[in-house]
């Protein structure tokens, strides 16, 4: 039986701004322009906006306070924030309010200069049972993860550090990402270590930027001029905000958001021509291929050997060089989004921009979108598809 929410929204348009460093902008400029550029690529008025959906960590009503900067005022609104998930959780409530005849158009957005003002001011609440260790969060969580997941399963840091040289392969063909130097495991290892097993270079980039994405129902879809990439399936799950909760420090909700996805696209993940996973640290990288099914629990490290999931590699993951070498302004979970759907863009004819040879990937019909929010707390998988997949 078909999902009555499977292919019930499609993407339109997309846009991101202000990518890597943008001096003198704020939060709110970047996210407005990301709306207008993505407007602007599905050629869609900004008065026919009726539902907005936003999460920054410089806005507690951050729904609210884009509209009101875009002069917008919607009829259904989403300002729900449970990390850099929450854009996969946001495309999911959109897809129910279009199906449900509450709107017509739907963007959503976000924007941070989080590179160029210093940090985040406050990321979050200090946690109750943690804050008296003084951890430095959220980069002490996974580490603690990734401590626990060598200790059970064998892995190696030259295990994790496969992943960063992966990502760093796929920004060399990307124009598009802020760090695209060579990089060799032997690099990875000797960076300066920032909690162990972490090294820096095990770790995110901290960079502004902001992006954005228009939803719209499928009729509509189709008289747009880039072609539309649908929502086939979509879940979310979560177990636990304070990593000191986590059931299994070694085991992501992901695993049951993931069957969820794929049940509602009525695909297998075999099936799908990327990966995109929200890739903060590269231990999040293993967790989730075990946790979505690409591998046993606690053989991704052989799953990813010999370039596996790097440029040429028989699993394409993070093909635009992900939050560690790509773009990673705080909550990357959108710009996870927008990768899995320029690769299907792209590969039916839409100009999506310079890549080097191999950078777009040929023939993709199917592509995954994981997001993970807080302290691999909240776990939303998403998976978009081209017409013909539907």
């Amino acid at each position: 039986m078909t999902h009555p929410l499977r292919a019930k929204a499609a993407c339109v348009g997309l846009a991101t701004a202000g990518c890597g460093e943008s001096p003198g902008r704020n939060a709110m400029e970047l996210m407005a322009e990301a709306v207008h550029g993505a407007l602007a690529d599905a050629q869609i008025p900004l008065h026919e906006v009726d539902g907005l959906f936003a999460a920054t960590a410089f806005h507690s009503m951050a729904a609210m306070s884009l509209a009101e900067h875009l002069g917008v005022h919607p009829s259904f609104s989403d300002g729900s924030n449970i990390g850099g998930s929450s854009f996969m959780a946001h495309a999911l409530m959109a897809a129910m309010a279009l199906e449900a005849g509450l709107i017509n158009v739907a963007v959503i957005a976000y924007g941070s200069n989080q590179r160029t003002a210093g940090g985040f001011k406050s990321i979050s609440e200090p946690m109750p049972f943690e804050a008296v260790y003084q951890p430095r969060q959220p980069l002490t969580a996974y580490a603690l993860a990734a401590s626990r997941y060598m200790h059970q399963f064998g892995a190696t840091r030259a295990d994790l550090a496969e992943v960063a040289v992966a990502a760093r392969g796929w920004a060399q063909l990307n124009p598009e990402a802020f760090t695209r130097n060579p990089l060799t495991l032997e690099d990875v290892l000797a960076a300066r270590m920032i909690s162990d097993p972490l090294g820096k270079l095990d770790c995110c980039l901290v960079t502004d930027g902001a992006a954005a994405i228009v939803l719209t129902k499928p009729d509509r879809a189709k008289d747009r001029p880039k072609p539309p990439v649908y929502l086939l399936g979509a879940a979310m799950e979560h177990h636990h905000r304070m990593i000191s909760a986590m059931p299994d420090l070694t085991v992501t909700a992901a695993a049951k958001s993931g069957p969820r996805a794929f049940e509602m696209a009525g695909y297998k993940p075999a099936d799908m021509n990327t990966l995109q996973l929200y890739d903060a640290f590269t231990i999040n990288t293993l967790l989730f291929l075990e946790d979505l099914g690409y591998c046993a629990k606690g053989e991704a490290k052989g799953f990813i050997a010999g370039g596996r999931i790097a440029p040429g590699g028989e699993t394409p993951v993070n093909t635009n060089g992900g939050g560690l070498s790509c773009v990673h302004p705080g909550m990357y979970g959108l710009f996870v989004t927008i990768e899995a759907i320029r690769q299907i863009r792209a590969s039916l004819g839409a100009d999506e921009g310079p890549r080097e040879p191999g950078g777009w990937i040929d023939d993709v019909k199917l592509s995954l979108a994981h997001g993970n929010g807080g302290v691999l707390s909240s776990q939303v998988t998403s998976i978009w598809g081209a017409g013909d997949a539907i």
